[in-house]
């Protein structure tokens, strides 16, 4: 037997791990074909739409439904007297809390839930929402978190005031959610007590949202007759979402069928459980027919999940030479009225201890206070991994800080204290084993190719020219070097609601050498048809193109925790590894078989098994396949197919560098990013053409918040960015042009090496933008101002360091 195709060219037919694959999910996207929760169609169904709360914080006096009622087409008004009597006006929260379904008794925060109107369509749903009378009674209002925890601030949450213990502990304040604390707080303050050079700054973290350009929606039928629920909806975790609702609606699991079709993107917003969800199924239940319901934009900026909102205080301790010795972090952390944050249970402020970053820092502590105000709830991790933005921006703004107290360059700060590639695995102050890094590379590359001296000379001879009075535009360098923490996780210390983090994949390779693989994972826009295949063809050899993904449906996928977090790749890609490996390695003694030689005597070639020292005489993947369909080998069950469920040893470190460059104009506070380059390190790089554009969506996205994105509230706790009139998405006159480059540090515990990528240009390039705005006015005295960094701050701060013309 003789092949004339050449190993590289066997190699190339595959399309696997390391190829530019096309991504195959946009035949359909492109071409209006996608398959979204609004385009689901029902005979006889029912829509459903909220009245939701004009206040921040009041008593519901009463609920009116009679005008409602006879409303045309209104069939029902649910109200949480409704849903008591079913135990449903309440639910579990991600985090260990509980939240109202429907307002019951008060409200919390502007937007929230009152009564569900129920009707034959959107139409008229909307009309028995206005015509419903809910009379409230107003209460005061707190939306800072500080005010929050003073002696006299108003008790929010009444239905568990004068508790001492909440769900991570002690409590100290009726607002007071939780203290979290990580690290040595002694060792830490002796550090900071003796050092030469001390940098104390307070840093914000601005609330902002991921508002994803489809909303949250579902549709729920309940079949009288048989049962079964079935749960259409634009979930991140579908196996998650029917676990939470067995366990709400009192429903077996297994008559629960959870659906997630394409989702327009989710960023964390779609992680949760919300009201929308429950009332739905309630609703179908009364009604016996099926019912859809689907937020507006305003609903989705107003009441669904928010991000961030973090106050940090840190201290940082250093020798005059600049090596850091300490890092002290004290973190407020505003949840809104329910603690929903979607965070593993033993991390109730997420993986903000991640915060010492890429450094070698000998001694810290974090601590963090969880508290609740009359904002919407949420704390999603926006294209992040529980907090690690945060924890990102945090360092990278000390670092700045403290080069700024030592007078030294920013650049060369980080590169004398980075973790050493010879210290890997490296044990952080604060918990985490890193698995793999190689920092100094990193960032040499990343300064070499922007010319980095050449900059910094470009930078001083525009301030001379700036005090002269031959312009008026300033230049910044941003720079940033972050560490990010991914793949949650291991069951050992990573579950939500108690359920421990793995993941899983099921592969069937079918008679004719095609197959489908099902994985407990759900895209969202990451490509996940396209690099998950590419995984199993370098695994078992047979084409990408003939490997089909299925993922989002509870009734064929094997159970799995979703995506978020950057955890497809590391967990579920790992699960899709060792389901191959599986297969291949029963494909071995098939092999075997057929070509009369002991197991030991074959070996893998690409996409075939050869005998050694006699490679003419060969099976493909295909032959075998087809054979272990039509015959009977001895010892083996027919088939060929296989299930992983993978619980990762440890989480995944990625990394990057990335740089900025800048103009601030002083007199309009306007801003142009003129270059911004981005090098990631996410271990074996599966599809280079799908990193780039995670990296330039995910360095957008980073854009937006670091110069404009937030959601703002008055002291009455108006939301007063409700609509994208008010909440800065940019265009493409806005975004930036990305120069991205690599390195590859593979993870040594991972089956292939991966380490995630989703994430990573979101938590680096926030610091970044932030970064170089900051480095602009550096010179002028400025060392700290809050983002968003939108043209009217700007402007504010040339103003307010005297500036202006």
């Amino acid at each position: 037997m003789k092949d004339e195709i050449t190993p590289e060219d066997r190699v190339a037919n595959l399309k696997g791990m390391g190829s530019s694959r096309k991504r195959v999910e946009d035949v359909r996207f492109t071409q209006g074909k996608g398959n979204y929760v609004d385009d689901i169609k029902l005979d006889g169904m029912l829509f459903g739409d909220f009245v939701r709360s004009p206040y921040a914080h009041a008593r519901v006096k009463s609920v009116n439904k009679e005008a409602a009622l006879a409303v045309p087409g209104v069939l029902a008004v649910l109200t949480a007297e409704d849903l008591e009597p079913l135990g449903l006006h309440w639910m579990p929260t991600l985090a260990g809390d509980k939240q109202m379904v429907l307002a019951d008794g008060k409200v919390l925060f502007q937007g929230q839930e009152v009564a569900y109107v129920v009707a034959t369509d959107r139409y008229a749903a909307a009309d028995g929402v206005e015509a419903v009378v809910v009379e409230y009674e107003e209460l005061p209002v707190v939306v800072d978190p500080f005010k929050a925890l003073e002696p006299d601030a108003p008790i929010l949450r009444e239905d568990i005031k004068d508790r001492t213990e909440g769900a991570h502990g002690p409590v100290r304040h009726n607002n007071h959610i939780f203290t979290w604390e990580q690290g040595d707080k002694d060792a830490t303050e002796a550090a900071l007590a003796e050092a030469d050079v001390v940098a104390e700054e307070m840093i914000y973290y601005h609330r902002t949202h991921p508002c994803p350009l489809e909303t949250c929606g579902c549709v729920a039928s309940m079949d009288k007759v048989t049962g079964k629920l079935t749960l259409w909806g634009t979930f991140q975790a579908p196996h998650a979402i029917r676990t939470v609702v067995s366990l709400i609606s009192g429903i077996a699991e297994h008559n629960i069928r959870v659906i997630s079709p394409d989702i327009g993107g989710g960023f964390g917003n779609k992680v949760g459980a919300y009201a929308g969800y429950v009332c739905s199924v309630v609703a179908s239940i009364v009604t016996g027919k099926p019912v859809k319901w689907v937020e507006d934009r305003m609903e989705n900026l107003m009441s669904t999940a928010f991000a961030r909102d973090y106050w940090m205080k840190g201290r940082i301790a250093a020798t005059k030479e600049g090596k850091i010795t300490g890092l002290w972090c004290h973190t407020t952390a505003d949840h809104g009225g329910f603690d929903a944050c979607a965070d593993p249970t033993k991390f109730p402020a997420g993986f903000m201890n991640i915060c010492t970053g890429s450094y070698d820092i000998p001694t810290a502590y974090l601590a963090v206070d969880g508290v609740y105000t009359n904002k919407a709830p949420g704390g999603v991790a926006y294209r992040c991994s529980f907090r690690v933005t945060e924890a990102a921006y945090f360092i990278e703004r000390m670092i700045e800080v403290l080069a700024i107290k030592l007078n030294m360059d920013a650049a060369e700060l980080r590169r004398i204290n980075f973790i050493r590639k010879d210290q890997f695995p490296y044990q952080s102050a604060l918990g985490w084993e890193y698995d793999s890094g190689d920092y100094h590379t990193a960032w040499e590359k990343a300064l070499d190719a922007v010319g980095y001296d050449a900059l910094r000379a470009e930078q001083a001879q525009r301030l001379e020219d700036f005090k002269a009075g031959k312009t008026r535009k300033l230049i910044g360098i941003g720079l940033t070097h972050f560490t990010e923490i991914v793949g949650a996780g291991p069951v050992k210390n990573c579950d939500i609601l108690g359920l421990g983090m793995f993941d899983s994949c099921e592969i069937r390779i079918h008679p004719t050498g095609s197959a489908i693989a099902r994985l407990g994972t759900i895209s969202q826009g990451q490509g996940h048809a396209t690099t998950f295949a590419q995984i199993i063809a370098s695994e078992i050899g047979l084409p990408a193109d003939d490997i089909t993904l299925e993922e989002g449906d509870t009734d064929t996928a094997p159970y799995g925790l979703g995506t978020y977090g950057s955890r497809s790749t590391p967990v579920a890609g790992a699960a899709t590894a060792m389901a191959a490996r599986k297969i291949r390695a029963k494909a071995q003694m098939i092999a075997a078989y057929l070509l009369e030689v002991h197991d030991d005597d074959v070996e893998w070639d690409v996409d075939r098994f050869a005998v050694k020292g006699a490679p003419e005489r060969f099976k493909t993947m295909k032959e075998i396949a087809f054979a272990a369909y039509n015959q009977a080998i001895p010892g083996l069950e027919p088939g060929l197919e296989a299930v992983s469920y993978y619980d990762p040893p440890n989480m995944t470190y990625p990394f990057g560098a990335y740089i900025c460059v800048m103009e601030i104009d002083v007199d309009t506070g306007e801003t142009e990013v003129r270059s911004f380059y981005a090098l990631d390190d996410c271990g074996t790089r599966i599809n280079p053409m799908i990193i780039d554009g995670q990296i330039h969506g995910g360095a957008t996205e980073g854009y937006a918040i670091a110069m404009g994105q937030e959601i703002a509230y008055d002291e009455m706790g108006n939301n007063k960015s409700a609509t994208l009139m008010d909440f800065f998405l940019p265009t493409a006159w806005e975004t930036p042009t990305y120069t991205t480059d690599f390195t590859v540090t593979p993870s040594p515990h991972h089956p292939i090496g991966a380490k995630g990528v989703g994430e990573s240009p979101n938590v680096g390039s926030v610091p970044c933008f932030s970064n170089a705005v900051h480095d602009a006015f550096r010179p002028f005295g400025l060392v700290q101002s809050h983002m968003p960094h939108d043209h009217w701050r700007i402007w504010k701060i040339a103003r307010d360091l005297g500036l202006h013309g």
